[in-house]
Parts: C-alpha cells; structure tokens; sequence
C-alpha cells in the first residue's frame, strides 16, 4: 500500500488489479580493463592524456634603418621561408642557364656572322677577277675583229678570194643586205653577269678565232704570192648572208633569220659586263623574219626575261632556235613551221635599244655561236 500511495503521489498510476508486478535487472556489463589483474588488486585509474598542438616555427626578419627610426619586423613561417628559399635557388639556376644559352648564342652568331662575311669577301674577289677576266677576253675578241676586218679588207683590195671561214667568229660585222652602219640595234636576255662557264667558253672561241685568223692570213700570203707571180686579175669579193642555204638537212638551222646587219656578236659585250647567248641582225622596223629551219612553233608571244616578242621553233635532235624583240609574232604554239617561212617582223619589244631580231642556236639546251650556222 505504501507503494501505491508512493506512485499516486508521483502522478504515476499504479498496475491494473490482476495484473502482476514484474520487475527485469540487467546485470552491468563488466570494463575488461576494469578486471582486478593476477595479483587480485584493483584496476587502477586510466590516464588520459590531452591533445597538444605542434608548436610552427616562425623566423623573425628585422629592419633597422640607420637614422634610429622605427624597426620594422617581418615573421615569416619556417616552411613560408623554406619554400622562398628553393624559388630563390630555382630562379638563380634559370637565370645562369639563360645567360649561358645567351653567351653561346652570341658567341656562334658572331662566328657564323664572321664566315659569311669571309665568304663574301672572297666572293667579291672572285667576281672581280672573273670580271677582269672577261673584259680581257672581250679585248682580245675584239682585236681579232679589228684583224679579220683588215684582213677582209687586203683581201678585197688585192682581189683575192674571201677567207674560207670569213664570218666564222662571232659575226661581228658581217652584213647580208649591202649596208654598214646604218642600224645599231641590240638586245637580247635581261643582262647576265658573265659566269666561269661563259667566260671559259668565250676564251676558247677566241683561241679559235686565232687558229682562224692565223690559218687565213697565211692563205692569203700564199694568194698574194701567186697573184704577184701571174699578175692575175683581181676578183670580186663576195658578201655572206643569203636566205638560201647549202643543200643540208632543212631540220638543221641554215642562213639568216631576217636581212640586215649583225650589231652584236655571240659572246662577251659591253666591254665584258654582259654574255649575250646569240647575235642581233639589225634593219628596218617591220623586216620579216623567217624559220631557219623545218620544226614545231614550241612558244610564241610575250617573254618577260628580255626578250619580248618571241618565237621558239623546235627542230627535233636536240636543236632549238629562238627569235627575239619582234614587232608582231604570226604564227602559234604547236605550228608546224617550213624552212624560210614568215613566222615574225622585226621589233625592238623587251631589253632592246632598237629594231633588231636576237637570233639564238641551242643544242640540248646549250646555246652555241649562231654565225656557224649562216
């Protein structure tokens, strides 16, 4: 009853009649380190040991100015300092690479800058003896032309025949229209600079001319004699220059390619500044010009190295010929042309100082003298 009472006094209702009162005790579960040890003794009081935060190191940088004024400090982190350090390290190491790298640089470039002006240097010295060189074969080609002329004149005064090989040189001078004089037109490619090849090649036509002139002059000694020992009339001397060649191949170049007079020789000119890789026949604006040859028109109209108007006619075997500076072309690539057919008239279109037709020979590719072929 005192239970009852106890619980209506807590305001918490009592069992129900009929209803039993069962209580349930759990037993404590029991700490293993709690368990007294062998010996029988109480545990002892387990130790707890606080958490304590690892002190960071901090360098103090001061800065004291000279004047006792105000010091100024700065703390840096042991690993803020740490880290600005081995930036410190890195850059200086970039830095020396740079400057190393730079130093080489400069060294090589001033080295290699030194060659090509070394070579240059030579260069220019070889250019000028190469020049000096062709001005001398241009001197000799034109005292060669100065003899053949003298001799073409003693022969005409004494009546001798012309030479056999009159006009074989490089066509300076020669005419196949009667006139001496009256047209100096020239032209031809955009100036080349003579070259070793060209400058080899015109040494060797002069050391022919001189085999020529030498064989020539001694003819004409021997013609001398024998007029001086029959007293024989003189003859007349004959001009080369005739549209109508010798009974050859008509696939091989023969004669002129227009009437006039040749103003610029095959080879050096211009006192050996300039090769010029065939002749100038100068006369009248508007002379037709023919094939020399039977071939195929490979180009006709406008070139814009020099030559103008041209004409280039294949002759099959390796054989070309090219007619320079025309007025006015009249026929067109892929054209079968005929030996002797009007294929142009005479201009001064392109490099050129004047109406002239610039005549080329080339064989596979090379020109050669084209007077061999008149």
């Amino acid at each position: 009853m005192a239970k009852k009472e106890e619980q209506e006094q807590n305001g918490t209702p009592g069992p129900k009649a009929g209803v039993a009162d069962k209580t349930m005790v759990m037993a404590p579960v029991a700490d293993p380190s709690d368990a007294p040890d062998s010996k029988g003794d109480a545990p002892a009081a387990k130790e707890v040991k606080p958490k304590t935060k690892k002190k960071q190191t901090i360098y103090t940088i001061k800065l004291i100015p000279d004047d006792d004024g105000t010091t100024k400090s700065i703390r840096l982190p042991a690993r803020v300092l740490k880290f600005g350090l081995a930036s410190v390290a890195a850059g200086a190491l970039l830095f020396v690479g740079a400057f190393s790298y730079s130093v080489y640089s400069t060294f090589a470039n001033q080295n290699g800058a030194a060659e090509i002006r070394e070579l240059r240097e030579v260069n220019n010295i070889q250019q000028e003896q190469l020049l000096q060189l062709s001005k001398k074969a241009n001197a000799l080609q034109d005292e060669i032309d100065q003899l053949t002329q003298l001799e073409s004149d003693l022969r005409r005064m004494s009546g001798a025949g012309p030479a056999q090989d009159d006009g074989a040189s490089d066509g300076s001078g020669l005419t196949n229209d009667g006139t001496s004089g009256k047209h100096d037109g020239q032209g031809g490619p955009y100036v080349q600079q003579p070259s070793l090849d060209n400058v080899s090649e015109a040494l060797d036509n002069v050391e022919k001319d001189i085999e020529k002139r030498r064989a020539s002059l001694l003819e004409l000694q021997e013609q001398l004699k024998a007029q001086q020992e029959s007293l024989g009339t003189p003859g007349m001397v004959s001009l080369p220059g005739s549209l109508v060649g010798s009974p050859v191949s008509v696939t091989t170049p023969t004669g002129w390619p227009a009437r006039g007079e040749v103003s610029s020789p095959y080879g050096l000119r211009w006192n050996g500044s300039d090769f010029h890789p065939g002749i100038d026949i100068a006369n009248d604006m508007g002379t037709p010009i023919v094939a020399t040859a039977d071939g195929t028109v490979t180009t006709a109209g406008w070139n814009s190295g020099g030559y103008g108007n041209m004409v280039d006619i294949d002759h099959g075997n390796g054989i070309m010929t090219r007619y320079g500076h025309a007025m006015q072309v009249v026929v067109s690539a892929g054209q079968h042309v005929r030996r002797g057919q009007i294929i142009a008239y005479m201009g001064s279109t392109g490099f050129s100082t004047g109406p002239h037709v610039h005549y080329e020979v080339r064989v596979n590719g090379q020109t050669v003298n084209p007077v061999s072929y008149l």
